[in-house]
Parts: structure tokens; C-alpha cells; sequence
């Protein structure tokens, strides 16, 4: 007979091509001892998935995206959860969450909660859920109905958009909030805790890399003069990524610069991108990948003489966190020029482990400027970052310390959770 997994696992999307850094820590869990089952928000919209999302043998439930794709599911989730002892006090919460923001998506998190109540099975004992917003709701809600405790994992978009009070309420047992959260970078847990009833409620935990999962960086033969000079940028087409400001500064590269751009990554924001770069009259030195599979970036990464990052601060507040891909550069030995937004800054230091610059057209054009004439100091530099990256962001300390956390979380002991995997042929 098949034991139920101990833990429930709340994700917005399985599988994500642009969140392989939740697929690296669950996988990494999973390989720890800890038995999950996930439940995602959504469902795939990524036709291609990375090798590491193979790698996961946990079982994945989708939720109902939108409550009216499949009213019998709700109707009959909110039926049991009605009669789960917590549903009273769930119902409250969300009323008074209601009542500040009435919003369709405060009415979907509520009936998808009521499903995940229904549906979890009875030997669940902690709920753990990325992202502070909807999937944390989603959690909250269920976790109240059900009793248990919960978790959640914090990231970038997810605190800078959120309305304080909904921060402060997650982060206060008063208010039925998380046993823990944890947040991968230094920036986003001093803003947690100064939220939080005990600051101690916040653990920083760093996604580090696995660097088994990454090829050995090539020899890099240093740049001649002359010889093209090519930027890789990998990210999202949002405004927070700065590619819109990138554009503009490529268009101001001195005429004696041969390079050329390749920018890999879906979003919203490509065609006026790429309207903007023909009216700039550099549309022949750009290449748009779209989405790509890891394997496929890396051979990118190996190809390139620089990693462009210009992250910024939109409009709404959204900004960067520490992102992954600086790591998986850094990885390759390949010069990083990216901007000192939230927590970049905590990985590369500026003229030590790459170049941090102002995300502004003019000083964004001087500093490509300066590294591609410049090709023996960016290699010293990029040597920097691969040495720092091995030394302070590897992936195992993270993982050591999410999972101390989660065995707490469910009751169990790392020991007893070594025997269940010797008991199970793991």
C-alpha cells in the first residue's frame, strides 16, 4: 500500500521553463527523502520542460484555474471543506482579506483552497507553498480548514507587490500565519522581518546552484581585437528586466564595435522591443530565441563573450530578487554586466565578481563599451564570479536548512525520514 506523502507542495504553474529554480530545490528535496505531492495553480503553458522536471517523481494535481472551468469540482471542494472543523475560521480570514481586496482572484484563491481541503488526503501534515502571494492564500486558507501548518518560500515579484497588510498577516500567528517563510535573499528577509511578529519566523536560504547539474566552463580564448563580440541576455520580456533601456544603449555602441545581441526568453513585450530596435535601425544585430530549454541556454552561455542584465525597478514595485541565471552564467565563466537592484549586489560586487551599472542607455552602452575593449579584465572577472559562486552559492546549505525546517514543519525527524527511505527501496 503506497503511503501518502506528508507534505503538500503549492506552485503557480508546473512545469515552468522560467522557474527551474523551484524544480532544482523540489527535485533536491525529493532526492533529501522528503515525499510531496504538488498542486499546481495553473496548468502548463510551456510546451517545452527542462531535463530537471523529468527528475521529479512526486505526483502533480492541477487545481481549477478558474472556478467556472469546473463549477462541480468547486461546488463539491466547498461541500467538505464546509464540514472540516477549521472552515469557520478560514471563512473569516478570507472575509476580512475580502473586504481589502475584492478581487476575482481573492474569490478563485478562496474556491481553489476549498478543493485543496477536499482533495488533500488525510495523512497530509504541512502544507508548503512558493510564492508569498495567491499560492500562500491558496495555503493559508487550506491549512486553516484542514488544521495543519504551512510554509512558504518568498522570491521577488511576490513581496514587492503584495499590500503590506497581507504581509504582516502571513507572518503572524495571530492571524493564522506561516510556521516559517523562507526567502532567498538577504534584501527580501530584512523586509520580511521587520513585518513579521518574531523575526525569527523568516529564514534566509539562498538557491544556491547545483553544480552537477552544469558543465565545467569552457577554455575561453581571450577576445582579439576586431573579432565580434557577442551579448547574451536570458530573461523575461518585462519591464523590471530593463531590456527596453538595453535597446537604447545598444544603439549608442560606437560604430567600431562589431557585436551582435541574442536574447532568450518569452514575455509580453517583444514586439514593440523589436519595433523599437528596427526603428534604431539595429533589428539585423539582434536575434530573439524565445523560450529555451537549460541545455540550450547553456550552449548560448559557452558561445558568448558577456551576460547582459539590466535589471530594474517597474513601475508597480516589482524588481529582481538574486537571479538564478546570474549564477548559471557565472557558472560558464562568462562576464556579467548586469545593475545594483534588490539583491544582485550580494553576489556580484561591483569591479570584483563583474560590472554593476546604472541601468541608464548612456552608462549601460559605456560600461559594454568598456568590457568588450577591455576582454583580459572581464575574464579576470568572470573568474571571480565562477570562484565566488563555488565557494558561497552552492546549492547544499539551502537545501540542509529548507529541509531542518520542513521536517519541523510536519513533525518529522530526519532520522525517522531516513528509515521511511530505506523501508521503501529509496
Amino acid at each position: 500500500m503506497t503511503k501518502t506523502p506528508p507534505l503538500a507542495v503549492l506552485v503557480k504553474g508546473w512545469p515552468r521553463l522560467s522557474e527551474t529554480f523551484i524544480a532544482q530545490e523540489l527535485v533536491a528535496l525529493e532526492e533529501a527523502g522528503h515525499a510531496m505531492e504538488l498542486w499546481s495553480l495553473r496548468h502548463p503553458t510551456d510546451t517545452a520542460t527542462h531535463p530537471l522536471h523529468d527528475r521529479l517523481k512526486a505526483k502533480v494535481n492541477y487545481l481549477p484555474e478558474y472556478l467556472h472551468d469546473e463549477p462541480g469540482r468547486v461546488l463539491r471542494g466547498w461541500w467538505r471543506a464546509r464540514r472540516l472543523p477549521g472552515y469557520r475560521a478560514a471563512w473569516t480570514a478570507w472575509r476580512a482579506d475580502l473586504k481589502r481586496d475584492g478581487s476575482r482572484n481573492r474569490w478563485r484563491r478562496f474556491g481553489q483552497a476549498c478543493v485543496l481541503a477536499a482533495e488533500m488526503p488525510g495523512d497530509v501534515r504541512g502544507l508548503y507553498a512558493h510564492f508569498m502571494h495567491t499560492p500562500s492564500s491558496v495555503a493559508r486558507y487550506a491549512a486553516i480548514m484542514r488544521g495543519l501548518p504551512w510554509s512558504f518560500s518568498a522570491h521577488a515579484k511576490d513581496i514587492w507587490t503584495s499590500p503590506e497588510w497581507e504581509k504582516r498577516e502571513k507572518l503572524s500567528a495571530a492571524t493564522h500565519g506561516a510556521a516559517f517563510g523562507a526567502t532567498c535573499t538577504a534584501f527580501g528577509a530584512e523586509h520580511l522581518r521587520a513585518l513579521a511578529d518574531d523575526p525569527a519566523r523568516v529564514d534566509l536560504v539562498y538557491h544556491g546552484l547545483d553544480m552537477a547539474r552544469f558543465p565545467s566552463p569552457p577554455d575561453r580564448p581571450v577576445r582579439g581585437a576586431g573579432q565580434p563580440f557577442r551579448m547574451l541576455s536570458v530573461g523575461r520580456l518585462v519591464e523590471k528586466k530593463g531590456f527596453d533601456r538595453l535597446i537604447e544603449a545598444l544603439a549608442l555602441l560606437p560604430s567600431t564595435l562589431d557585436w551582435h545581441w541574442e536574447h532568450i526568453g518569452g514575455g509580453g513585450d517583444k514586439a514593440a522591443l523589436a519595433a523599437r530596435s528596427g526603428a534604431l535601425k539595429i533589428a539585423h544585430r539582434i536575434t530573439w530565441r524565445g523560450a529555451l530549454t537549460q541545455p540550450e541556454v547553456i550552449a548560448s552561455m559557452q558561445a558568448a563573450d558577456l551576460f547582459v542584465l539590466p535589471s530594474r525597478i517597474a513601475g508597480n514595485g516589482d524588481r529582481d530578487g538574486l537571479p538564478n541565471v546570474l549564477m548559471e552564467a557565472a557558472s560558464q565563466k562568462l562576464p556579467i554586466l548586469s545593475t545594483p537592484v534588490s539583491a544582485i549586489p550580494e553576489f556580484i560586487e561591483d569591479g570584483v565578481h563583474g560590472f554593476l551599472s546604472d541601468d541608464d542607455p548612456d552608462a549601460l552602452a559605456d560600461a559594454i563599451a568598456q568590457m568588450a575593449a577591455d576582454p583580459a579584465v572581464t575574464a579576470a572577472l568572470a573568474d571571480a564570479a565562477y570562484h565566488r559562486l563555488r565557494q558561497d552559492f552552492r546549492m547544499d546549505p539551502g537545501i540542509a536548512r529548507l529541509s531542518e525546517r520542513l521536517d519541523t514543519l510536519c513533525g518529522t525527524r530526519a532520522g525517522e525520514r531516513d528509515r521511511e527511505r530505506l523501508r521503501d527501496g529509496a
